[in-house]
């Protein structure tokens, strides 16, 4: 049953008329990632194990020290967005524009049937256009001024995707982006879950990225973390003792949120799942004497959802495969739930770091996890990292019947969030979400 939450009170508090607010229902899922386009191949590539990381092919990589990502495959964007868009936005744009195309599809939604105002549009953006600015940039220093276009000025920028979602299907309610990085797609569903308890009747969330071009790559490569290890099934290990970084990717996924008295009324029941719960945090500066925010971000969002750690029964863990990184999630997990205490498990493996799309992504995967009852594996690692005492999921999917789920992501720079998913019904039948 959904879950009902006394309203907090006092100075920012919101109300309504019943004294209560009920969790939204995730209703839409459009899934384009480096694992297949559509929520079905996606799921049956990661319960294969089926990894989308590949040789960089956007562009030559040769003179680069990382040559891997994961690419969506296939994907034409005359094939999903109107022509006359095409020139005017970013890859990162195109593949936003058809994933909430394939969420909206997928919910039954048409949205010139509902009032405009009534539907928003939240996003998750990382590094916004940058393959457009820099094709842009190559313009004006090989041919001068005059060859850069009107749209540099609004094709690269974070909400870019946000805004051309909104114009496409009508929605004229709040709209914004959460940059975040890693950390982003979960925030943006945060706020997606905010504006259906203060009036919308549908939100548009959730994120992809876009990054994959000489611009992308090096501004990417500054941080030190990605893994320039030659063997793609080798390069992006988290929590192994041989992680060496991350491999980056692109694509994401796109979600319709709805609240449960909406989605009931149009026939659509509880969906795939339920938001229940929701926190961010912010790392203290590095060599500050204080603890990472993680640990303290997951406890807030198990409080918001009135749940504790015993009623976690999968984490989606962000995994950076940076080791300091790794070791510092599995402490937290470590500290909230106990040494191997839930199962956890980080899929991204098959994809790489999606940054504005990855968590997007990692939240979709676990509402179908909880469909399903089936914890997907985590492909590569083999041998854990000292000190790292976590129930790491290997080899293969593991079945268990699985109720609550916990996403963890962390972003760049400080940024971590937690967002805890509740499956549709207790004593539903495996496989009838949606």
């Amino acid at each position: 049953m959904v879950k009902s939450i006394p309203m907090p009170t006092g100075k920012g508090a919101v109300t309504s008329t019943s004294g209560t607010v009920t969790d939204p229902v995730v209703t839409g899922i459009g899934v384009l990632a480096p694992t297949g386009a559509g929520v079905e191949a996606h799921w049956h590539a990661v319960l294969a194990g089926k990894s989308g990381i590949s040789r960089i092919n956007r562009f030559d990589p040769t003179s680069y020290p990382v040559r891997f990502a994961g690419q969506v495959p296939g994907f034409a964007a005359k094939d999903h967005v109107p022509g006359r868009l095409i020139p005017q936005t970013d890859h990162w744009t195109h593949l936003g524009l058809a994933a909430a195309a394939a969420a909206l599809a997928d919910a039954r939604i048409d949205p010139a049937e509902l009032p405009e105002y009534e539907m928003a549009v939240v996003t998750s953006s990382s590094s916004g256009g940058t393959e457009f600015g820099q094709h842009e940039m190559e313009r004006l220093y090989l041919n001068g001024p005059s060859w850069v276009g009107a749209y540099q000025s609004i094709a690269w920028f974070y909400a870019a995707t946000t805004g051309q979602i909104s114009i496409r299907h009508g929605m004229r309610g709040p709209c914004g982006v959460l940059c975040c990085e890693q950390a982003g797609g979960l925030d943006a569903l945060g706020q997606a879950r905010r504006l259906l308890r203060t009036g919308s009747r549908l939100v548009v969330s959730g994120g992809t990225d876009a990054s994959l071009c000489p611009y992308g790559l090096v501004a990417q490569l500054t941080n030190g973390h990605l893994s320039t290890v030659e063997d793609p099934a080798r390069a992006y290990l988290p929590f192994d003792a041989a992680a060496s970084g991350y491999l980056p990717g692109e694509g994401g996924a796109i979600l319709v949120l709805e609240s449960a008295a909406g989605a009931a009324a149009r026939g659509m029941g509880h969906g795939y799942g339920i938001i229940a719960g929701y926190a961010a945090g912010f790392d203290p500066p590095p060599g500050s004497d204080r603890p990472p925010a993680l640990r303290r971000t997951i406890e807030r969002a198990l409080a918001d959802a009135d749940v504790g750690p015993a009623d976690v029964d999968v984490v989606f863990a962000d995994g950076a495969g940076v080791p300091e990184a790794d070791l510092a999630e599995a402490r937290a997990l470590a500290e909230v739930f106990g040494p191997r205490g839930v199962p956890v498990t980080v899929p991204k493996t098959l994809t790489g770091r999606l940054y504005g799309g990855g968590a997007a992504l990692d939240v979709a995967t676990a509402l179908l996890s909880l469909c399903d009852s089936v914890i997907p594996h985590t492909a590569g690692p083999t041998h854990l990292a000292a000190g790292c005492e976590i129930d790491l999921v290997t080899d293969q999917p593991r079945d268990a019947r699985l109720n609550t789920a916990l996403v963890v992501a962390r972003g760049h720079g400080g940024f971590n969030a937690a967002l805890v998913l509740r499956r549709p019904e207790a004593d539903r039948a495996e496989g009838e979400c949606g």
